[in-house]
């Protein structure tokens, strides 16, 4: 991967007056979607709106008619399964085709925009947690390309089509500053602009047809953090038109702001997705402008005229723009480079044409094939960065090792994240796995047994994490507690667990934050030193607060002993925390694993780095974190999940922590369950947990619940694989099986 951005600014001067804001009323929307990506398609009989449907039980892409009243009248609803991300691209082999990929199996795959149907088979697995994706299709070359974003990186693939035959080519891959969530391109200024949801910046760099990665710089700032990215390609010059909740913005390609879109119709609105249709329709003579959105009345995609707006802010219209025109052929993607990489005149030392091949492809004509890390020595390179795994293999280049879930919970609840394993006092095989929804709909947590089966769930306020506290005195009695961050009030939850691992209410067991706080993640620690018990809670800002839990007047106290901001200041979530060695350690989503002193009096200036995203072995984001102890305080081990790539890390509990491994979870088709993707929190025990886990016991979140029988369930689960499996024989040794967190 290359990388060439620039973070100084490009700022344009704010103009001098309050721009003008004009009224953007909806015309038509959609019944209930759970989307924020949409594309629209150009017809002359029925123009299109093309969008994703993120829901775990629906999932796929919806078309509709853009001419329609509301709802709009759906003309297709294909159902690869949870999509995220959908674009438009007309005109490839004389097909229009809508380009998606599908959380659950990461492959890029086409649909014909005038029928629905899927052309070919997928294409292009392209493994990772994507959050953006426009098309550009070159106006001097009438190539067609997309951009992929993700985890601080892009990707620039080539789409084309030989005789009805289509495939995706990587081009390259190039670092970038953010985690864009919205893209657009514009013609005139020969850009991609990009965002990320939770900033105000819109970053850019210029489109070409080059494998040398782009400088890139930020355009300038909005007024709000952006939710949203379009162009709107004009007579001379585009226009870029930036959401920002309630309201779209407009600027000219030097970001001098023209005007700004106030939606109305609705309450509380928040724009996820946004796009144009310029050409005139029926019911819009001067071309509409379509998103996805949330707000009081629900969500889906609706669509507003732009003849009002624009001639309020005194716009010029292009209604003339029909992507579908050819663009010329001067194609620099040539046969002498055997059409796997760009053809440069005189750049060769003798002063001619020479080869700048694609990703995956090398030599003079760019005919040799190749993988990146040679398949990781486990596999064979059939294709450009293609590898054909060896068993036991799998995940990037081959690079990781495969495991398979033997057991999964019963399907409940919606979003999930971070588990717990609590060990029963007085006979292992029935300890309990308790888990989160923290989503709206149904949030609390829930409690199952080591076969997955539901044996309980009660209300939290959307909680995130949940950790397992031993032992705890409460007056005379000595409990165990279950302790999470609930979003909904930003408070500290707590639960006491019966004896046989249920959970039940408790006095104090709210505890409130300091005002103005927003929790995210948490953890616990138990010191040594003090026999005293702590709770950590996290806030997206990297901000950690640490609090005693005690017991005073029949009921759970806390008090605030200390805050401080963990890694770099970038969002965190996961950690957990080691009693024998005093340590918390943090994921930094973003960037990397760290480690702490968990005294309220160490020093938290510093962290000590464990695994940094790209130093060969850790990826983003860095999510759940685990540990596994062993029979003293330098044996066990530390895991990572790592969501981008559907992951998990594992590194040895003594410092320096060294790496150890990485494994994957592939379906078990034998029993019916599904592989884990996207995955975010983990936990792991080491203990013997009587004959369904006697080697340990892994439990991990699992975004997309697939069914056997095809789709995806609207409810979660959590998928169960042996420790053992993981970590084979010769590491188990390091592992404790007689571990007693009571001890």
């Amino acid at each position: 991967m290359r990388s060439c951005y620039l973070l100084a600014t490009s700022l344009a001067a704010s103009a001098t007056t309050a721009a003008l804001e004009v009224d953007l009323p909806i015309s038509a929307k959609s019944g209930d979607v759970e989307s924020d990506s949409i594309a629209v398609f150009y017809d002359d009989s029925q123009p299109l709106i093309v969008g994703n449907d993120g829901g775990a039980s629906t999932g796929g892409i919806r078309l509709f008619a853009l001419d329609g009243e509301t709802p709009l009248t759906e003309t297709a609803h294909e159902t690869p399964g949870r999509t995220k991300l959908v674009t438009a691209v007309h005109g490839v082999g004389e097909k229009n085709l809508v380009v998606t990929i599908a959380q659950p199996d990461s492959f890029f795959r086409l649909y014909d925009a005038s029928t629905a149907e899927q052309v070919g088979e997928p294409l292009a697995r392209t493994l990772g947690d994507w959050s953006a994706l426009c098309s550009w299709k070159s106006q001097s070359s009438g190539e067609q390309y997309l951009y992929l974003f993700g985890k601080k990186q892009t990707v620039q693939h080539l789409l084309r089509e030989n005789n009805g035959t289509y495939e995706i080519v990587e081009i390259q891959t190039f670092e970038n500053p953010i985690e864009a969530t919205s893209c657009a391109v514009s013609l005139s200024a020969e850009a991609v602009y990009f965002a990320a949801d939770d900033g105000p910046e819109i970053y850019t760099f210029p489109v070409a047809e080059t494998t040398s990665a782009p400088q890139i710089s930020v355009l300038g700032k909005a007024e709000d953090d952006v939710t949203a990215l379009a162009a709107y390609i004009g007579p001379d010059s585009d226009y870029i038109l930036v959401a920002e909740n309630d309201v779209i913005a407009v600027y000219n390609s030097s970001f001098t702001q023209l005007g700004s879109m106030k939606m109305t119709t609705d309450e509380d609105i928040e724009i996820k997705g946004l796009n144009v249709y310029q050409a005139p329709t029926k019911k819009y003579p001067a071309g509409a402008v379509t998103y996805a959105t949330k707000g009081d009345s629900g969500k889906g995609f609706a669509v507003s005229s732009l003849e009002a707006a624009f001639s309020g802010l005194s716009l010029d219209l292009n209604t003339s723009y029909d992507p579908r025109e050819n663009a010329s052929s001067s194609s620099s993607v040539c046969s002498e480079c055997g059409l796997n990489g760009f053809c440069q005149n005189g750049t060769s030392d003798a002063g001619e044409l020479s080869c700048a091949c694609f990703a995956g492809f090398d030599g003079e004509d760019c005919a040799k094939i190749t993988c990146r890390n040679d398949c990781s020595t486990h596999g064979e390179c059939v294709g450009a960065n293609i590898c054909q795994c060896e068993d036991g293999w799998g995940g990037l280049y081959c690079a990781f090792k495969v495991v398979q879930p033997v057991a999964e919970t019963d399907a409940h609840g919606g979003d999930g994240d971070d588990p717990a394993i609590w060990i029963s006092p007085t006979d292992k095989a029935q300890s309990r796995i308790i888990t989160t929804t923290k989503s709206e709909e149904g949030s609390g947590l829930s409690v199952f047994d080591l076969s997955g089966r539901l044996l309980q769930s009660i209300d939290a306020g959307e909680p995130d994490n949940v950790d397992v506290i031993y032992n705890f005195q409460a007056g005379n009695r000595t409990i165990d507690l279950a302790y999470a961050a609930c979003r909904t009030d930003n408070t500290l939850c707590l639960f006491e667990i019966t004896t046989n691992g249920t959970l039940q209410t408790i006095a104090g067991g709210s505890q409130p934050t300091k005002d103005g706080y927003k929790v995210y993640g948490s953890c616990v620690y138990h010191s040594r030193k003090s026999d005293k018990q702590y709770l950590f809670v996290n806030a997206k800002s990297a901000e950690y607060l640490q609090y005693e839990l005690s017991w005073a007047d029949d009921a759970l106290q806390t008090t605030l002993v200390r805050n401080f901001t963990g890694g770099t200041g970038s969002q965190v979530e996961g950690c957990v925390s080691d009693d024998a060695n005093g340590w918390i350690i943090i994921g930094e989503e973003p960037r990397a694993l760290w480690r702490y002193g968990a005294e309220p009096d160490d020093d938290s200036s510093e962290g000590f780095l464990i695994g940094e995203v790209g130093d060969g072995n850790m990826y983003a984001d860095v999510e759940g974190v685990t540990l596994v102890e062993g029979p003293s305080a330098d044996k066990g081990f530390i895991l990572v999940s790592q969501q981008g790539v559907s992951a998990y890390n594992v590194y040895r509990r003594a410092a320096p922590h060294d790496f150890v491994e990485t494994f994957t979870i592939y379906e078990n088709s034998e029993k019916g369950i599904d592989g884990v993707t996207n995955t975010d929190g983990l936990a792991a025990v080491g203990a013997a947990l009587g004959d369904a886990f006697p080697s340990g016991l892994i439990v991990t979140h699992d975004d997309a619940n697939q069914l056997p029988e095809g789709g995806t369930s609207n409810e979660a689960s959590y998928k169960l694989v042996s420790l053992g499996d993981v970590l084979g024989e010769e590491l188990m040794k390091e592992v404790d099986a007689n571990w007693d967190p009571r001890a």
